[in-house]
């Protein structure tokens, strides 16, 4: 089988890692299924490099979808690997900016019609986009050629079934919750120097609202990680430091660093701050995260329990959460002990590989 990977910092570190390093984790469980026995190939290799033909298919492409009201994608690097799709038995497209690509260029019969698993990281939200109804059409038809989805948010599985239902044949929607590396990530013995830490470079991080506690409470210190280009609000508060383009390597002890982890998020059905509220709960950390619908269900998180869970966009209440556990370090101490155990019983990495695994091993039947 073949995995496509955006190509990224992040990736390119974990493919760079030896075995049972920790940025390996970032692979979807490459190693691991390996290790089951199957042989699984990776995109990221100089034979799927795209050149200057498949650039130029890509420009051309991307640009005829624009004006014709689609929504574009890596076409490039897609193109580049299709020798590699073709000889594949199956492809598990890991990012909605290849799997659109690769699906549409499917249903073009451009590239080989390999039995594809597509991940779905907001694949929704991009369609909302789409402003004719014959375009629309023609995305959920190529989705629709895919032998199975995942989700890794609940509520995004559940409109996933429902958007593709007007399909004769739509392909089974999985709702696979993602996992943590619980031997990666593990308690410290390490003093926090910050009062609130903040991970996360995702889109629907809600930074602004950060900002906004931040500002609310001048006696605490904050520690925010973000990607470059984010976090402008934060630049000019004298209690936040802002660090971006930070490596997967050093986040354990990022997130080790802060007394309360903090992951604000604005309401959707795919984030929920997801990998970085699972690796801090292993780390045994409190955790204060927005209650989007991705994450509102299918994780099992109890307010108070696991983790505190506030509205979306609710500063008041994020802050009040925050307030509270720094308040009572016995209580947040509790907490992360109870947020460990939760992950490591329901929510572990090889947990996750294993729901993966059995759908790729269904779609390939």
């Amino acid at each position: 089988m073949l995995f496509l990977y955006r190509d990224s910092a992040l990736r390119r570190e974990g493919l760079a890692s030896p075995e049972g390093a920790p940025a390996r984790y970032s692979l979807f469980g490459l190693d691991e299924l390996r290790a089951s026995g199957m042989n699984a190939r990776h995109n990221l290799v100089q034979e799927c490099a795209p050149g200057r033909s498949a650039r130029g298919a890509a420009s051309l492409t991307n640009r005829a979808l624009s004006v014709s009201g689609g929504y574009g994608g890596d076409f490039a690097s897609v193109l580049a690997c299709r020798r590699e799709i073709s000889a594949a038995d199956l492809v598990l497209s890991t990012v909605d900016t290849l799997g659109l690509p690769l699906m549409l260029l499917q249903r073009a019969r451009v590239i080989a019609r390999t039995p594809v698993v597509y991940v779905s990281v907001g694949l929704l939200d991009r369609m909302s986009r789409l402003q004719r109804p014959g375009m629309l059409r023609r995305y959920r038809e190529a989705v629709g050629l895919a032998r199975a989805v995942i989700a890794y948010g609940h509520a995004e599985a559940a409109e996933l079934r429902e958007w593709l239902s007007p399909l004769p044949s739509a392909p089974p929607v999985h709702f696979v919750p993602f996992g943590v590396d619980t031997e990666a990530f593990v308690p410290l013995d390490l003093e926090p120097d910050v009062d609130v830490v903040s991970v996360g470079a995702d889109p629907k991080r809600d930074l602004s609202m950060l900002a906004r506690v931040a500002r609310a409470t001048p006696s605490l210190s904050y520690r925010v990680v973000a990607a470059p280009g984010q976090g402008a609000e934060l630049t000019d508060l004298a209690n936040a430091e802002l660090r971006t383009g930070v490596p997967f390597a050093k986040i354990p002890r990022l997130l080790g660093s802060g007394r309360v982890v903090l992951l604000p998020v604005r309401e959707n059905s795919y984030s929920g701050a997801t990998t970085t509220l699972l690796q801090a709960m292993a780390m045994a950390k409190p955790v204060v995260v927005s209650r989007t619908s991705a994450i509102s269900e299918g994780y099992a998180l109890v307010d108070g329990e696991t983790c505190r869970l506030v509205p979306p966009g609710d500063t008041a209440s994020h802050g009040a959460a925050v307030r509270e556990l720094l308040n009572d370090p016995a209580a947040a101490e509790e907490l992360g002990r109870r947020a460990r155990a939760h992950v490591t019983r329901a929510l572990a990495w090889g947990a996750y590989v294993d729901r993966v695994r059995a759908v790729i091993v269904a779609a390939a039947t």
